[in-house]
């Protein structure tokens, strides 16, 4: 069985994961030598072979049903790196847009690989987005920007922040469920 061995001067235990796509990390805390860690993947191998074919399981269920396949780290990082310039002139170019109505003044905007956000505005005013919105249905992108673009006025989820995002998305609420349903949040 193939596995990889991580130090970590933060770790306090041993600690063994096994990813979607089959690989099996094993983190040790660092002053513990690799041959302790050995011996506890020994003691887990059976454990860890349950969970390899739980998950090469899951994936062939997923392909039979026709759905997509998970990306690897290395593969969400690259589409990342091929998607994130063309972001950030659509996001862009909607900020600038949606903000002709609202006329905040804003920082930057940096486009990021966020696993849980769709997009969050920091109190210096700088408008942060994920990359993915970029290609998310128009009506949803809108959503988010000026979601982001109205906390700039009010830096919180209270009556009138949902009063300043109805004037240009009353729809918002169904739009909102919609995006809960993505397993994503808006700062």
């Amino acid at each position: 069985m193939e596995y990889q061995i991580i130090k970590n001067r933060k770790s306090k235990s041993l600690r063994i994961r096994v990813h979607f796509d089959g690989r099996v990390v094993v983190t040790i805390p660092y002053r513990i030598p690799k041959k302790m860690a050995m011996i506890f993947v020994n003691t887990k191998k059976e454990w860890i072979q349950e969970r390899v074919q739980y998950f090469a399981k899951r994936q062939n269920e997923r392909e039979a049903s026709g759905a997509p396949r998970q990306m690897t780290a290395r593969e969400k990082k690259q589409d990342y790196e091929n998607k994130k310039e063309d972001a950030r002139k659509i996001i862009t170019e909607k900020v600038e847009a949606i903000n002709k109505y609202y006329g905040f003044n804003y920082g930057k905007i940096a486009i990021r690989n966020q696993r849980s956000r769709w997009g969050s505005c920091s109190k210096k005013g700088n408008l942060n987005f994920n990359y993915k919105i970029a290609f998310l249905s128009n009506e949803m992108l809108e959503y988010v920007v000026v979601h982001e673009l109205c906390h700039l006025k009010e830096f919180n989820h209270g009556v009138r922040f949902w009063a300043l995002v109805s004037q240009c998305v009353p729809d918002y609420k169904n739009i909102r469920n919609e995006m809960k349903k993505e397993g994503m949040m808006l700062g």
